[in-house]
């Protein structure tokens, strides 16, 4: 393929590890990733980014849930324990899966910035558990419910503009 730009052609002429992981689970990789904003890309991206951080947010809960219900950690301690497995999963599969594109090529870099928008969505999620819990006496997995919603928004939106343009 000729003008699709080199990491399209480094991709299709190497069956590396690096190659697109969206072929391998079945996404929607196109010649036009190098290009500009993509308006139906984005929604594809974020389909996938639900069904990404959904597992993302099933590993995060059953990890508070396993350590505050059954180790009895206090849930402020296990929440960033949780958060922290969930950002992991998160990671991994959002670069290999959800997102078109990279705007940093230096992982380390990356993993950096991708780990503070999510220090940024650990603290909405501690500040949204202390008020349910502390200060409404609504029960914490309740408030991790609505805690998942707004930080999966804060997320998206700020991983997909600082990351994966």
């Amino acid at each position: 393929m000729t003008g699709v730009g080199p990491r399209w052609e480094q991709m299709s002429n190497s069956p590396s590890p690096s190659m697109d992981a969206r072929q391998t689970f079945g996404g929607a990789a196109s010649p036009g990733m190098n290009a500009g904003w993509n308006p139906r890309g984005v929604g594809s991206e974020f389909s996938r980014y639900l069904m990404v951080g959904g597992f993302a947010f099933a590993c995060d809960t059953l990890t508070l849930f396993s350590l505050t219900h059954f180790l009895k950690v206090n849930y402020l301690v296990s929440a960033p324990i949780g958060f922290l497995v969930g950002t992991a999963v998160n990671y991994v599969l959002s670069r290999a899966w959800v997102f078109e594109r990279r705007t940093l090529q230096n992982t380390s870099a990356e993993v950096a910035l991708f780990t503070l928008i999510g220090v940024v969505g650990l603290g909405l999620n501690e500040l949204i558990l202390w008020m349910f819990q502390s200060k409404l006496g609504i029960y914490y997995l309740f408030a991790k419910g609505v805690s998942g919603v707004i930080v999966l928004g804060w997320n998206f939106g700020a991983r997909k503009v600082a990351l994966f343009r």
